[in-house]
């Protein structure tokens, strides 16, 4: 235990455990807003392909006819 005590009065004195602790806390917020954001698009995706799936039930079975050109795929 006084190993560990040694350790950490050593590192906080230490100039190089105050930038490593600098850049772990914004690594962290880098992180959180990753996340975040992750889950932001992931909803936004979701949301789209549910409209779409909605929209593409509601089509007719046999198009709605609005299409241009013979079908003849020439």
């Amino acid at each position: 235990m006084r190993k560990i005590i040694e350790f950490a009065n050593r590192f906080r004195r230490e100039e190089d455990g105050a930038a490593m602790i600098e850049y772990t806390v914004l690594l962290g917020i880098i992180t959180a807003a990753v996340i975040v954001t992750i889950i932001a698009v992931g909803g936004w995706v979701s949301g789209q392909w549910g409209n779409l799936n909605t929209q593409l039930q509601t089509v007719p079975a046999g198009g709605t006819g609005g299409g241009s050109g013979s079908g003849s795929g020439t």
